[in-house]
């Protein structure tokens, strides 16, 4: 089978296709013949070698296919078409996948739109609901709205809460994609001060909740942008992992509580649970489309290397999926 390896740390020109032996799933694992799967940071940090999780040569992280073995699953059958989180291998054209946390298509979505969920919406529930809390009619602060994370979280937090959504993004054309999603307030970071925005939208209160992709260069401008007893979900470093001066009792007056969290690095019943939970809430809404993927841009896996560069430029607007033809 043709997959994606990576000849040695490094940029984008590590990225190899290679031929590999179909894998063999185990007990309650299935084999899926993967028609799309989606790129995401954590395989740009796994292909440049400062993960220590990624046990598997192959990249991906979520796909979309049809089962091909259920190896004595029983709620799936052979030609099911399948979405869900893979432990590594979803560059390839056949990948393994815990059964517990495959996903049924609903029959309104495409494979492409299918590979388009797992991880973002995922990441999107677990830190609005399992860690941010948040409820009914609060505000929260996403940073980085026209990501694949970010796209997900405005429509969760408006369709599930009502939720009053404040967007950062570095472009009017990512702005006017966030408010078409459901955004109430859209900030561009390079022309306002989002702090002073955020608190004027807000009466001075601040944001009861805050997703933040973005580390060290926002730290003083969060701080500043929550509210008394507010949330503070850190889930990316984009701006820098290192913050020069932390004044603790800062978070203390406000008694902020600060979280910080990975979806990939958790373990297999962790990802079950919240696959499982994510469904039950979000499954009907998906098969409506009243919450929607977004793609961005479809590349085949021949082009795995300029997906990659697609995305650490920024240029995305919600997903960039690689394709396998048949």
């Amino acid at each position: 089978m043709k997959a994606v390896i990576v000849k040695k740390p490094g940029g984008p020109d590590q990225l190899e296709i290679a031929n590999l032996p179909i894998p063999e799933p185990k007990q309650g694992e299935l084999l899926v013949r993967v028609h799309a799967a989606a790129v995401n940071r954590t395989d740009i940090i796994t292909r440049e070698g400062k993960a220590g999780y990624a046990a598997n040569p192959v990249l991906g992280v979520e796909i979309a296919g049809t089962v091909v073995e259920t190896n004595g699953y029983s709620s799936l059958s052979a030609g099911d078409r399948v979405m869900g989180l893979v432990n590594g291998g979803g560059y390839a054209e056949f990948a393994i996948m815990p059964a517990d946390r495959a996903m049924k298509i609903p029959e309104s979505l495409s494979f492409e739109e299918a590979a388009s969920i797992p991880e973002v919406f995922l990441t999107a529930y677990q830190t609005l609901f399992w860690i941010g809390k948040l409820q009914k009619n609060e505000t929260v602060l996403i940073h980085a709205g026209a990501s694949g994370v970010g796209t997900a979280a405005i429509q969760l937090a408006k369709k599930l809460c009502n939720a009053k959504v404040i967007v950062t993004a570095g472009s009017q054309r990512k702005l006017d994609f966030c408010r078409e999603l459901g955004a109430d307030v859209t900030i561009n970071y390079k022309e306002q001060a989002f702090e002073e925005e955020v608190l004027k939208s807000t009466n001075g209160r601040g944001a009861d909740l805050i997703l933040d992709f973005i580390g060290a260069a926002y730290w003083e401008k969060n701080l500043a942008s929550i509210k008394k007893e507010g949330r503070w979900v850190l889930i990316g470093i984009l701006g820098g992992s290192e913050v020069e001066s932390v004044h603790l009792f800062s978070l203390m007056a406000k008694c902020v509580q600060l979280t910080g969290t990975l979806l990939t690095p958790r373990s297999d019943e962790y990802k079950a649970l919240l696959t499982k939970e994510f469904m039950e809430n979000v499954g009907a809404y998906l098969e409506r489309k009243e919450v929607h993927p977004v793609i961005d841009t479809v590349f085949p896996i021949e082009m795995v290397d300029k997906a990659h560069v697609y995305m650490e430029e920024n240029r995305n607007i919600g997903k960039i999926i690689l394709q396998f033809m048949e």
